[in-house]
């Protein structure tokens, strides 16, 4: 007997183990079987007037009614019975109820398929307001990130930043759930202060799994999230950048994504070192599919164009038949877009990517005082009659979050992005 089939002859002899709970609903199962075909057959011979069956009509009809309900109520209580203790050593593993997994499962193949590109602490505002609408959600985000825990654990350890990646896993997953809380929960003192549990956690299951890849799937699995988290590459590149300070004759150049948001300068050009990488094909094929592209909010030079300088994701935005949507940030940003209009971005991005990477361009128009504070300078609309709304849809309307006007609100920003003609989400 070969290997196979002796494995095959042990499963079998598993399933008539006394005390698994599964003979005697498959016993159930074939007595349902045997009632429903008993049921037919009393039917049968009553309708062709078989002898003791026409001269006895109501005798007839009982056993076949009697059968049928019996055979059903069996197959029921069986199917039932039977599930319960398949699914009975799965049942703590699952972050959620069955019906919910299942539930999120069946959701994820359904509706409108939204792709969101960006990073940082923009990004979550889009994942957290979309959620509510669609499981069908795939978030792609940076991996030039080295600042912070995510630095940290990129030099030390050599894995790709997982800081992004947890920010947009946590936005899709239950904000309530204790997993989630865990998730974000970051470290005080010791060698791991400022560590944040999530980057620790994809860290080591990225060496368990042998990949990002496979990490991020399982990561996912562990929180339940409404969607997906994909990287825009898994190459290992830095962010680079000429910049003019205020006291250099010339632009210098400036590596890595945190020194670049803490140079104090004007910012010429951002490009990935190395310049050109194999976009992730997750996230290519995520882009080819889906019906919405939506472009940010977040950092302009350091959380949006990260993305859009791989080749291979431009591409996709260009061969897309998605409507794509370019969502200005509410506020300038310190040391990257100071004094920036919604034009200034626009024409940033297209001396780095070109033109025609979006249609439509989404800003908002509220410049509230209260909770606002000193720091905060808002993004103002392009000038009357600029270039720009040659080229783009320009659409402004209220987007802030009054308790942080710095920010997107995520209701507004869902709303918003529905206005523009993606109204059936399932």
């Amino acid at each position: 007997m070969t290997n196979t089939s002796l494995n095959r002859a042990t499963s079998l002899k598993k399933w008539f183990t006394i005390g698994i709970g599964v003979k005697r609903w498959f016993f159930a199962l074939f007595v349902s079987v045997l009632c429903e075909a008993l049921g037919l057959v009393f039917g049968t011979l009553h309708l062709l007037g078989v002898p003791g069956f026409a001269d006895a009509p109501m005798r007839g009809w009982l056993l076949t009614i009697f059968f049928l309900a019996a055979g059903f109520v069996l197959f029921v209580l069986a199917l039932i019975g039977f599930s319960t203790n398949i699914l009975a050593p799965y049942r703590t593993q699952l972050p959620a109820p069955i019906i919910d997994v299942v539930y999120s499962h069946s959701r994820r193949n359904k509706g409108t398929k939204v792709v969101a590109v960006g990073g940082g602490t923009g990004l979550p505002a889009v994942l957290k307001g979309l959620k509510a609408f669609t499981s069908n959600i795939t978030a792609i985000v940076t991996v030039a990130d080295d600042g912070g825990s995510s630095g940290r654990l990129r030099r030390e350890l050599g894995v790709l930043p997982p800081g992004d990646l947890r920010n947009n896993i946590a936005a899709l997953s239950d904000d309530e759930n204790l997993m989630t809380q865990l998730f974000q929960y970051r470290f005080q003192g010791g060698d791991i202060d400022g560590h944040s549990f999530g980057n620790l956690f994809i860290s080591a299951l990225s060496g368990v799994t042998g990949s990002l890849e496979k990490a991020l799937v399982e990561t996912e699995r562990v929180l339940n999230i409404k969607g997906r988290v994909l990287p825009a590459t898994l190459a290992d590149v830095t962010l680079s950048a000429h910049i003019q300070l205020p006291n250099s004759r010339k632009p210098v150049i400036i590596h890595g994504e945190s020194a670049i948001g803490s140079a104090n300068g004007h910012i010429e050009e951002v490009y990935l070192v190395p310049r050109t990488v194999e976009a992730y094909h997750g996230s290519v094929q995520a882009i080819l599919n889906a019906d919405i592209v939506v472009i940010g909010p977040g950092s302009l030079y350091t959380s949006i164009l990260p993305n859009l300088l791989i080749e291979g994701i431009t591409s996709a935005l260009r061969s897309t038949s998605a409507l794509k949507v370019y969502i200005c940030n509410i506020a300038t940003q310190p040391s990257e877009t100071i004094d920036y209009n919604v034009a200034d971005h626009i024409i940033a991005l297209e001396q780095h990517i070109g033109r025609g990477i979006f249609q439509i361009v989404l800003a908002n128009n509220a410049y509230p005082v209260r909770n606002a504070g000193e720091n905060t300078h808002y993004v103002l609309p392009a000038p009357p009659n600029h270039e720009v709304a040659q080229r783009y849809e320009i659409h402004y309307t209220d987007l802030v979050d009054t308790e942080r006007p710095w920010r997107h609100d995520p209701q507004k920003l869902v709303k918003a992005i529905l206005s523009l003609g993606v109204t059936e989400y399932a």
